[in-house]
């Protein structure tokens, strides 16, 4: 029992000593806390560093007007039209076009007779001894040629019809690289028609982001002077506004960048007086894969260029098969040969003869091929080779038009069934917004809730017009190879 009670008081005595250490510390850590503002008071201000001045503000360079009056509206068929107009790419399959017509043209000319005039005066030297002077191939010392010619030359080609039947398939082919060439422009022209659209539409959210960041900035102010929230709310909004106006000047940038690349598409001269119609939220459906499908096979101009490529091969293979054929010619020749320019003359043998000068004769000639050293043999094979080229390239040609009708379609279908989805996040975004904006005035709300609702909206208004925009890009892609529908 003494040992417990020893043990008892020793107890005790650790147990006052160790409730007076802390007493102890709780006073000196008292006398710290009273000092540290005293010596916080008596340690001198830091001076301030100096503010540094706003940088000067540049104002983007703007292309001179060349157009007076409101500016011009355009619609996208507005725009493939002046695009027409002004493209240089187009212009030249325009061109190309042109030329094989008259390519054509040559071709069927040259299938006809070649009727000419010739003159000729034949002054030879005499020799003092024979009426018909020193050359005893003319018929005197002066003989005149008055003739019209008639020539029909008829190579192996011309039973053939080689000539026209080559310049039909050249002008197929130009006719099908024009429709190419269309396409594509409208391809080039709607994806800028289009660019300019959500440029505009990006400059607009942004506007109305910075409208809703200066707004939210005013609340938290308020909340601010009522003691409801921080002023780390404020500060956070003040950057939130100046990065809202940063962005605004890059969607003005990114909108003018637009506007002037669609002008060098569409005006001869550079042009920025004109806007263009916003038709994003009514896109055109879209057709049926069997009707698309159709539609390619019969109206790809790719396919038909390829085709008549192939045509064509076989016209320079059957061209180089007819030269060694026999070659045949007739030249008809009516008028004078005579030793006076008249239509009649003294006959020199026999005096007081007069002997009629008008005539004709005509010159039959057969050219019969023999021996040139494999010549026409190489042209043929070398024709027979490009033949077999153009027809392994019209079978690539098919698969590849295929392969892109696939792509094309499927790209098309995934933009459309997006349109959907992406119109309702639009409305989801702004209702949160909406919801946010009460919380956070009833202070229910943090203010990086505030901040996520502000950028989803503006990211869910951007995506509906690029979701859109991509829509008609891929229109017009899978246009370029089954035509408008």
């Amino acid at each position: 029992m003494a040992a417990i009670a020893n043990l008892m008081a020793t107890r005790d005595v650790w147990g006052r000593a160790a409730r007076g250490v802390a007493v102890a510390a709780c006073f000196a850590a008292g006398l710290s806390l009273s000092v540290a503002p005293a010596s916080a008071q008596t340690t001198p201000q830091q001076k301030q560093a100096p503010a540094v001045a706003a940088p000067v503000t540049i104002p983007l360079a703007v292309p001179p007007t060349t157009t007076q009056g409101p500016p011009l509206t355009l619609t996208l068929s507005d725009a493939l039209t002046r695009a027409e107009k002004n493209s240089p790419q187009f212009l030249a399959a325009v061109t190309a076009v042109k030329l094989a017509h008259e390519g054509q043209v040559q071709a069927s000319a040259a299938m006809k007779p070649q009727l000419s005039y010739v003159t000729q005066y034949l002054n030879t030297q005499g020799n003092g001894i024979s009426p018909v002077g020193r050359y005893v191939t003319n018929d005197g010392v002066h003989v005149y040629r008055s003739w019209a010619v008639v020539r029909q030359d008829m190579p192996g080609s011309f039973f053939i019809d080689a000539g026209p039947r080559k310049a039909a398939y050249i002008k197929a082919i130009a006719d099908a690289e024009e429709e190419v060439a269309h396409r594509g422009l409208n391809v080039t022209v709607t994806q800028d028609y289009y660019a300019l659209v959500v440029a505009e539409r990006a400059y607009a959210t942004a506007q109305k982001s910075l409208q809703d960041a200066r707004h939210f900035l005013d609340i938290s102010e308020a909340l601010e002077k009522g003691g409801e929230v921080a002023h780390a709310d404020v500060i956070r909004f003040q950057l939130e506004v100046g990065q809202k106006e940063n962005t605004l000047a890059d969607s003005k940038l990114a909108m003018s960048n637009a506007q002037m690349n669609l002008s060098v598409l569409l005006f001869p001269t550079f042009n920025e007086n004109f806007t263009v119609v916003d038709d994003l939220d009514t896109p055109p459906p879209i057709p049926g894969f069997q009707q698309a499908e159709a539609l390619a096979k019969h109206r790809n101009p790719d396919l038909r260029a390829a085709l008549a490529a192939y045509n064509a091969a076989g016209v320079d293979v059957a061209t180089a098969r007819s030269a060694f054929f026999p070659q045949l010619g007739i030249e008809f020749d009516y008028g004078i040969e005579a030793n006076a320019y008249a239509l009649h003359s003294v006959n020199l043998t026999a005096p007081r003869v007069v002997q009629p000068n008008l005539g004709y004769f005509v010159t039959y000639s057969l050219n019969l091929p023999v021996w040139d050293w494999g010549t026409r043999l190489s042209n043929l094979h070398a024709a027979e080779d490009q033949r077999e080229l153009a027809r392994v390239s019209l079978s690539y040609a098919q698969r590849q038009m295929l392969n892109a009708l696939y792509n094309s379609y499927n790209e098309a279908a995934v933009a459309w069934n997006e349109l959907g989805t992406l119109r309702r996040s639009v409305d989801l975004a702004a209702r949160n917004l909406e919801l946010v904006t009460m919380q956070y005035q009833a202070g229910e709300a943090q203010v990086l809730q505030v901040l996520d609702a502000e950028n989803s909206l503006d990211q869910a208004r951007n995506a509906d017009a690029a979701g859109a925009a991509r829509y008609r890009n891929a229109l017009a892609a899978l246009q370029t190879l089954t035509g408008s529908f």
